[in-house]
């Protein structure tokens, strides 16, 4: 098989991908939330588990599934409302967060009640699994940028691509967002930040609902 011919197809799908992955959303705000309040390693294993959320996409998708999705409204308006009461759940956890205590400064890391590693992955995978935009995302994507002739082992190299950029471009996030001197500002403020994510979360919330 010759993949030089792919190659056309490939980039159209990166570029796309790029500009998606890139816009705030859900994704973006657990990851900033987690990266504020716990740090760059369990922001890391949550952008992770928002990568590996993407071959749930993928794989519906090749198998045709997500095709009951797009076209079955009722079923795609459950799905809709179980993402919406998902992103309520978040965002009323994010709204309800206590000022930090600070000691000089610095927020006090007793005060902060960490979660694991199994939960940090859990959420990130939920919260772009459940996401019925990437649904419509990756729908469109095999159905309109990816050929019908194009081998499934090909299909299957651009959805493995599409996990690995996506957890790549959010652990690199989490570094940015995670350094000293970045978490040092944001930490100051950090009830504030996660009341404001929980706001966003609760219009998105929303717009799945109403669209």
């Amino acid at each position: 098989m010759d993949l030089s011919l792919y190659w056309g197809e490939f980039l159209t799908i990166a570029a796309v991908h790029l500009l998606a992955v890139a816009s705030p959303g859900p994704d973006f705000a657990i990851v900033l939330k987690h990266s504020i309040n716990y740090g760059r390693r369990l922001a890391m294993i949550t952008s992770i588990g928002v990568g590996a959320a993407i071959l749930l996409h993928v794989t519906y998708s090749l198998l045709g599934i997500g095709l009951l999705l797009k076209t079955n409204p009722m079923v795609f308006k459950i799905f809709s409302y179980v993402a919406a009461a998902y992103l309520v759940y978040i965002a009323i956890g994010a709204i309800r967060s206590p000022a930090p205590n600070t000691v000089g400064g610095v927020q006090n890391g007793a005060d902060l009640k960490m979660i694991s590693d199994k939960k940090a992955f859990t959420v990130g995978f939920l919260t772009n699994g459940l996401n019925p935009k990437a649904t419509l995302f990756f729908l469109s994507v095999f159905a309109v940028a990816v050929s019908a002739e194009t081998p499934f082992g090909v299909k299957l190299v651009y959805g493995l691509y599409l996990a690995v950029a996506t957890g790549i471009w959010f652990c690199f996030l989490s570094y940015l967002l995670s350094t000293r001197k970045v978490r040092a500002f944001i930490s100051q403020y950090s009830h504030w930040f996660d009341r404001v994510m929980g706001a966003v979360l609760l219009v998105l919330a929303a717009k799945l609902v109403l669209a």
